[in-house]
């Protein structure tokens, strides 16, 4: 990356993280979260194979990641994102891969601006690791995520494909995850399955660190 691009993405990474200050204090845990779904969830619309609807879409657990993305209102920011930072192949391939996918109000909570500059092309490389930053390798449900929580002694650290940790606590029975950065975000909707891994809703977007 160019000096010049780098500056851009510094000042991206600056105005997400002021906006992620105010989510860290105002953003509320969901009440609860069971192994299948978060509490805001469980009187949500299942499909017959039993995932969870996401923005009252069907997530189809023989599509992949990208399709049921594609599929789900509440998540166009995401899909536009992984469109442009050109990860469409990588996560429609055989992966598996356990993805926290932000929410379109996730995305919205980050500073004026933010998403609109890395979206530049210029901006590419630091996308790529702001999404890759939500995407663990392997299967891990929301139960496999809170037994290592509780064999960690209250937390567990998660390596993503970008390189760098997520933290993942509990919050009363809510996963909280926390960014290399320190911004939080809650799983709302948890364990939706894909044919290439599994995908668990989060509102919140987790900076990493950026340069």
């Amino acid at each position: 990356m160019t000096r010049a691009p780098f500056l851009i993405t510094t000042a991206a990474a600056a105005l997400a993280l002021a906006g992620c200050s105010t989510m860290n204090d105002d953003m509320a845990a969901p009440a609860s979260m069971s192994s299948n779904t978060s509490a805001s969830t469980k009187a949500s619309t299942m499909t017959p194979a039993g995932n969870p609807t996401v923005g009252g879409a069907a997530m189809i657990q023989t599509k992949t990641i990208v399709e049921n993305a594609s599929a789900a209102p509440n998540l166009t920011t995401l899909v536009a994102a992984v469109k442009a930072a050109g990860l469409v192949d990588t996560l429609s391939g055989p992966g598996p891969f356990t993805v926290f996918a932000p929410t379109n109000d996730a995305f919205g909570l980050l500073a004026p601006g933010t998403v609109d500059t890395l979206l530049k092309p210029e901006n590419k490389a630091s996308l790529v690791k702001v999404l890759t930053y939500h995407v663990v390798p392997g299967t891990i449900t929301s139960a496999m995520l809170m037994k290592m929580i509780k064999d960690g002694g209250g937390s567990a650290t998660l390596t993503t494909v970008a390189g760098q940790p997520i933290t993942a606590t509990m919050e009363g029975s809510a996963v909280k995850l926390t960014s290399a950065t320190g911004n939080v975000s809650f799983i709302q909707t948890a364990d939706v399955r894909q044919s290439n891994g599994m995908v668990h809703v989060v509102n919140g977007v987790l900076i990493p660190t950026l340069g």
